[in-house]
């Protein structure tokens, strides 16, 4: 929150203070009988005072709720573009004559086409640029490969339940919600409580469920619908699960991630690529969470696309080649310092982000500045696009840095892409499941000596101790890392024997200097055998389209004056349908035109609608600006055609055998619409236009 807010909250509540020392003020001279005059002069005071409050009320609700003197507030702002988007088709409920269920949506032919552009410039951008390996693995996966990935036992979020009803909710949403409307909707609560929630919504995500717990209770909390009581939180896993085959014996999951699909594929992508490091994969797909209680509409759902990125890199150099095109974008960051402390992101410059140590390398670095400019590139407003790193307790324990692309719409920030260095966790984990090792090889053009740490269990000696449990002591012993190792060495050597843990038996054992040799030797190497680490870039498609709707929407007025037309401000390169195309009036000789346009249009692979229903021609405009079409070819000659640009409204006159060409050079961004501008002759119709 910026200090405006917490000026006016500080000044509401001393306009407060004062209103209600001058109330006491005007009832002690009523009860000590003064004279009409004073009474008077202290009640004028009093209204004054009145007004003074009422005003600073007003000011601060425009401020909590996002809108200004005259402006919409969010949720109206929200709802006008859910209607244009459910009214148009972008998308609507699926099974929606049933009803509908909760988390589940379809979408129309609009719809499809921006999420078609997007994941088009997706694969441009990143695919092409990075010379990326694209996989596509089954949505289905067997339990053991998310057994081994942590998923199963892992992937929750915490629930709190009605006591009496048994409903579910999200507990960190009841949570998130009542700081929000409190903020929001309570103007008298003090400067000092203000500050005190903006702080809970800063850390949430790095409350325990213990921490979680003890706010609900604190802050009176109940169930939404009941106002019941509710019970403490605890996990719940957010995965569907599923059978493969008949007989039900074989678990599985839909995929919560299309991460695993690539991690498990490893040693044969890393063989396709020459056995070269670094590389990347990228595979595009559905993903299924079974969340707890959807809502927000669109960015919250139970089955949503995926794009995602695995940067395979040497963990001992995360430099990047390319790093120096994105050094100088300055954007808006948030590092977790400045999240606990209480601050608001800022403008920084990546490669001071970097060299600062706030990112932790230049790959990571690199893909931020990357995934900066894909959304800009999209459409999102840059002002509104921040990076927030993760807190320490929201961050997976393996992971050596993490940051989120947060867009802010209605709802608030939106996280819409992670950006994370997960080290070598997954590869390793996998490795450790599959008996397969994920590894990659660095040959030395001359051997180099490295001390080695040589752990030999005796065999014999703890087969005779251990006899059946013998496997498993054996694999703890040599699981062991250096330092533990060393450990037991010194205490075999001081003591004879030392008790060891073993988490197979879950127990601890006692192993004597007879049963291993510990020691370091010096060998000769000729290359390097290592697992890579992994930078991950993960998108939420939907996520980024409905910001995108958004950050796109606009009215402006009718050129009457007597109504608010709606607009979708895509870029070219996004927008569902290019371009249309209208005959002025029914004529059988521009409908002809008409369609020669549309051959052409469809032979240059431009998308198009033709509208022949002989509708005004301003109505025509305002329903396609309404479906966020750039440009409109109307036909009102049989050898040349006025294109009107959406934003601008202003036309040219190009000859019919251009049109196609004049299209495909803007949205391709060969050329602005001020190039074609300044090159062909404008056009202003004397004809009335109902927009």
């Amino acid at each position: 929150m910026d200090m405006s807010e917490n000026d006016l909250r500080q000044a509401l509540f001393e306009k407060q203070a004062a209103l209600d020392a001058q109330a006491e003020a005007v009832r002690e001279l009523k009860a000590a009988g003064s004279d009409t005059d004073a009474v008077h002069a202290a009640v004028l005071a009093l209204n004054a005072l009145k007004l003074d409050k009422s005003s600073i009320e007003k000011q601060l609700q425009a401020v909590v709720s996002g809108s200004s003197s005259g402006a919409v507030t969010r949720e109206t702002f929200r709802q006008a573009v859910i209607n244009t988007l459910e009214r148009r088709l972008f998308y609507l409920p699926s099974f929606k004559i049933y009803g509908g269920f909760a988390g589940f949506y379809d979408n129309g032919p609009p719809g499809c086409a921006v999420k078609s552009n997007i994941l088009s410039f997706w694969r441009q951008h990143f695919v092409l640029e990075e010379n990326m390996l694209e996989v596509d693995s089954p949505c289905v996966t067997p339990e053991i490969v998310l057994k081994a990935s942590g998923h199963v036992d892992k992937f929750t979020d915490l629930m709190v339940k009605d006591e009496k009803t048994g409903t579910c909710y999200r507990a960190d949403h009841l949570l998130k919600d009542f700081c929000k409307e409190k903020l929001e909707k309570d103007l008298s609560i003090s400067p000092e409580k203000a500050a005190e929630l903006r702080h809970v919504l800063a850390v949430l995500d790095d409350l325990s469920s213990e921490e979680l717990g003890a706010k609900i209770k604190e802050y009176g909390i109940t169930a939404p619908d009941t106002k019941n009581s509710l019970s403490d939180p605890y996990p719940f896993n957010l995965m569907f699960q599923t059978s493969i085959g008949p007989s039900g014996l074989s678990p599985g999951y839909m995929r919560p991630e299309t991460a695993q699909g690539i991690f498990v594929n490893f040693k044969d992508l890393y063989y396709y690529n020459g056995n070269k490091l670094p590389f990347a994969a990228a595979q595009i797909g559905q993903a299924f969470r079974n969340e707890i209680s959807p809502r927000q509409g669109l960015l919250r759902v139970r089955e949503f696309t995926l794009a995602e990125i695995e940067h395979f890199v040497d963990p001992e150099d995360k430099s990047h080649p390319k790093f120096p095109e994105v050094a100088k974008l300055e954007f808006f960051m948030f590092p977790r310092e400045q999240q606990v402390s209480g601050q608001s992101a800022k403008k920084m410059l990546l490669g001071e982000a970097v060299s600062k140590a706030i990112v932790n390398n230049e790959t990571l670095g690199y893909f931020i500045g990357r995934v900066y400019l894909f959304l800009t590139s999209l459409g999102i407003d840059k002002e509104r696009l921040r990076f927030r790193q993760h807190l320490a307790n929201e961050m997976a324990h393996y992971a050596a840095d993490c940051w989120d692309a947060e867009i802010e719409c209605s709802y608030g920030w939106i996280e819409c892409v992670g950006i994370a260095d997960r080290s070598a966790y997954d590869l390793r984990a996998h490795s450790e499941k599959s008996a397969v090792p994920l590894v990659a090889h660095e040959k030395f053009v001359e051997p180099r000596e490295v001390e080695k740490l040589v752990i030999a269990p005796v065999k014999k000696e703890l087969g005779l101790a251990f006899k059946g449990n013998q496997k498993m002591v054996v694999e703890a012993l040599e699981a062991m890392d250096e330092k533990e190792a060393m450990e037991m060495r010194s205490n075999l050597e001081s003591q004879g024997e030392v008790e060891f843990f073993v988490c197979t038996l879950g127990k601890n054992v006692t192993i004597n200097k007879n049963m291993v040799a510990i020691f370091k030797e010096i060998k000769k190497e000729h290359q390097r055998v290592f697992t890579p680490s992994v930078i991950e870039p993960s998108f939420g498609i939907g996520r980024i389209m409905y910001c995108l709707y958004e950050h796109s929407f606009y009215t402006r007025p009718s050129k009457a004056g007597d109504e608010q037309l709606n607009v979708f401000l895509f870029p070219p390169l996004v927008a569902p349908i290019k371009c249309t195309v209208f005959p002025l009036v029914q004529n059988q000789q521009y409908e002809e035109v008409a369609k020669q346009i549309a051959k052409s249009l469809t032979a240059a692979g431009i998308s198009y609608k033709i509208d022949m229903t002989g509708t005004s021609i301003g109505k025509r405009y305002a329903r396609t600006d309404e479906l966020g079409v750039p440009f409109a070819i109307t036909v009102d000659s049989t050898t040349s055609v006025t294109i009107r640009e959406r934003d601008s409204k202003e036309q040219i006159r190009v000859n019919v055998d251009e049109v196609a060409s004049v299209v495909k050079e803007v949205i391709d961004g060969h050329s602005t619409w001020a190039d074609v501008l300044w090159r062909y002759p404008t056009h202003s119709s004397s004809a009335p236009v109902d927009e």
